[in-house]
Parts: C-alpha cells; sequence; structure tokens
C-alpha cells in the first residue's frame, strides 16, 4: 500500500490554527508580523520541532524548517506558503500550503522514511500584502526582487516598518534573505476561485500564475462648496475616477474571459459630505495571464486616465505599486504533480493560477509547481472561505508524492 498522509490529523492542525485570530463570523485576523502572527509562528514551529525539523529565520522572517536528508548536500526539496491573513480572512488560505506541508513530514516520520535530499517546508513572511505593501514581499526580497532595505522599510497604516515589527515579535532572523540550491519547489493552496468546482475537478494541476499590476491613481481637484458651485464649474475627482472606472471595466472585457480590473480601496480628502474632494486616490489592480495582453491593458489603462482627466479639468498620477509578469512553471515539477495526481486516478484540471503567489518569485530562482484544490463557491480572502476534509486530504496526498518523486532522485 502507498504512504498515506493522515487526513484527520491534517484537517485537526488546520482547525487548531484557525484559533489563532479566529473571527466572529468564522474566519481569520491572523495579519503579518502581528502578535497572532507570533503566536501562529511559534505554534508552527513547536509542531516541526516535535518531530526532529531544524529551523531557520532569515533577516525578512522567511521561515525554513528542515527534515534532513540522507544526502544534506544535495538541495532541499521545498513546500510552503504562508500564515499570515487578510483582515477578514479565511482559515485556508496559505495556511494550508505550510500545514499540508507539516503533514507531509509528519506522514515520513510517522513511517520512519528518510529521503535522499533533505526537504524543508518554507513560511514566508507578509504575502497577503493586507498589512505591508506590496504582496509576497518576503519571497520577493529573498528572490532578488525587491533589496533588503525596500523590505525592512515597508510600512502600515500606522508608520511602523517590517523590520521594526520582526525585531518586536523575535522573528528578525540573521540567515540571508537570499536563494539557496533548491532541487524543486511545491506549494499547495486552495483555488481561490470557482474553476475547478465548476468543472468538478478535485486536484488542479498549476501550470503558470497570471500578470498582475498594481497601481495608485491620484486624482487632483479643486475643493469646493457642494451647494453654491454648479457642476460645469467643479473640478472634480470623483467624476474623474467614475468615468475611469467603467473604462477600465469595459477594458476587461474586452480582454475577456481571462483579464480582471478590481478596485479595492478609495480614499478622499478633506472627506467631508458637503465638499467636492480635493485628492482622491483610488488603488487600481489589472491582471491577465498573457503578458503581451497586460502590456497592452497598462497602457490603455494610462491612455483613459490622461484623457478623462483632461476632459473633467483635474490632474493625475499614477504611482507604479507593484508589477508581477505572467509567470510559467517548471515542466518537471508540472510532471511530477500530473504524475502523483494520475496515480491516484484523482480528476484534474490543468489551469493557470488566478491569484498570486510566494511561487511567483520562488520559480525566478527555483524550479517551481503548485496544487490547487477546489474551495467552496470559489470564495476566498473572506470569512466564508471553506474547503472539504476529503479535498484538504487528496491535495495533501498529491503533494506528498510529487515530493517523494523528486526528493528520492
Amino acid at each position: 500500500m502507498a504512504l498515506q498522509i493522515n487526513g484527520e490529523r491534517l484537517w485537526d492542525t488546520l482547525m487548531t490554527m484557525a484559533e489563532i485570530g479566529a473571527t466572529d463570523k468564522g474566519g481569520c485576523n491572523r495579519q503579518a508580523l502581528t502578535d497572532l502572527d507570533k503566536a501562529g509562528r511559534d505554534l508552527f514551529v513547536n509542531w516541526c520541532e516535535a518531530i526532529g525539523c531544524e529551523r531557520r529565520v532569515d533577516e525578512m522572517g522567511n521561515m525554513f524548517l528542515r527534515k534532513a536528508g540522507t544526502d544534506n548536500s544535495l538541495p532541499p526539496v521545498l513546500m510552503g506558503s504562508h500564515l499570515d491573513t487578510q483582515p477578514t480572512g479565511g482559515k485556508f488560505d496559505g495556511v494550508y500550503g505550510v500545514l499540508g506541508g507539516l503533514e507531509v513530514l509528519r506522514t515520513l516520520h510517522d513511517a520512519n522514511i528518510t529521503t535522499l535530499h533533505p526537504i524543508e517546508v518554507a513560511v514566508w513572511t507578509n504575502e497577503e500584502g493586507a498589512r505591508f505593501s506590496p504582496a509576497m514581499v518576503g519571497s520577493g526580497v529573498w528572490c532578488g526582487d525587491f533589496s533588503l532595505d525596500y523590505g525592512w522599510q515597508r510600512s502600515d497604516k500606522q508608520g511602523a516598518t517590517i523590520k521594526q515589527e520582526l525585531e518586536r515579535i523575535g522573528y528578525l532572523g540573521d540567515a540571508p534573505c537570499a536563494p539557496f540550491p533548491i532541487k524543486a519547489a511545491f506549494e499547495l493552496h486552495i483555488e481561490q476561485g470557482p474553476i475547478l468546482e465548476a468543472v468538478n475537478k478535485q486536484i488542479g494541476v498549476v501550470k503558470g500564475v497570471q500578470g498582475m499590476r498594481w497601481y495608485d491613481l491620484i486624482i487632483h481637484g479643486q475643493p469646493v462648496h457642494a451647494g453654491p458651485t454648479p457642476m460645469e464649474q467643479r473640478k472634480d475627482p470623483v467624476k474623474a475616477m467614475s468615468q475611469i472606472v467603467a473604462k477600465l471595466y469595459a477594458l476587461a472585457d474586452d480582454f475577456a474571459p481571462q483579464a480582471r480590473a478590481t478596485f479595492g480601496d478609495i480614499n478622499v480628502s478633506p472627506g467631508s459630505r458637503n465638499t467636492v474632494p480635493e485628492t482622491l486616490t483610488i488603488t487600481v489592480d489589472l491582471r491577465h495571464p498573457n503578458q503581451d495582453t497586460l502590456q497592452k491593458m497598462d497602457a490603455k489603462f494610462r491612455e483613459i486616465s490622461e484623457k478623462v482627466c483632461a476632459d473633467c479639468n483635474v490632474k493625475f498620477e499614477i504611482k507604479d505599486e507593484w508589477n508581477s509578469p505572467a509567470v510559467a512553471f517548471d515542466e518537471a515539477c508540472i510532471n511530477a504533480v500530473r504524475s502523483s495526481v494520475t496515480a491516484m486516478e484523482l480528476p484534474f484540471e490543468e489551469m493557470f493560477s488566478g491569484a498570486g503567489h510566494d511561487s511567483v518569485y520562488v520559480s525566478k530562482v527555483a524550479p517551481t509547481s503548485m496544487i490547487f484544490i477546489p474551495c467552496e463557491k470559489g470564495i476566498s480572502h473572506n470569512e466564508a472561505e471553506n474547503a472539504k476534509p476529503e479535498d484538504i486530504s487528496a491535495g495533501c496526498q498529491v503533494l506528498l508524492g510529487a515530493v517523494l518523486k523528486l526528493a528520492t532522485q
């Protein structure tokens, strides 16, 4: 009989971690580098050390828990994801990939199996980007896309920096935040979308990640009284914003079905009910799996903003917050996942990820792929996020098979 993970133990571990930062509506609020994130990290480390793993923490707080191989001079096979959540996040986003990796290590430990290559589970810092922008900054610094100083100086809305918070919670490590040799890297994750559920497939074999661009669009108007000032004489940033948003939704339709346009945060100043705003800032998130198409969307966004703001007699600026190009994963890693799910005779779909993941950055320096399982109604970044225990177990079993295929070669 093939080696089997313990699905009940994995589920119980997920539910125990979900108690840290649990919300009234059944989700989790365990934002990066808060006291709750520290508690989650501490618990995970305790679980890993209980089965003999060694901990390494780098300068960005990224954690690596290692199970030794028979030849520790060989590069490890890496699993992992993140433990931080959205403010109203769920029980599975990110944490499933970390605790699924732990379950693989526990399964090998229980069976007294030592692989040729060492195996590590990574916990990446601030994947969500909810407290500190940009998202995935821990893995981004690690792969070399951002400088260490850039990562350390990212601040939250209260002005606290990542470095300050790492020091405060005791996770400012001394290992270099830099790539090291890796045989293969796998990230297990809920899909965060509705595709697998719609096609009734239990596993997603992920071939890559769509490209993503984040911007801050800042529109400058003129603050005037809402009553005496005629509409045609106003320099109203809200009017300009509404037209830009409508045109960007239409742009997403032009590049359907894979294009995405999202506006998640809007702020106006002075923020008075009876005053036309002086300044409006809106976040813009554009995505597409084809890099050429994403570049066309970027150019069109700038063209639309220029024309609309000129027509509305307001000034604007676009700040590029984050640029994550489309990613194609490693064929050998994809084949290892495909081989594992085929051996289990599970229904699967080959697909691209619609969301960003730490694997985007890991894939720049190491062979990488991902494994998806369905989540209920495709809901994620939401306290209603849910996954079936049987899918949780199946995904972890696929991960075990893929890891063993490459860690024993």
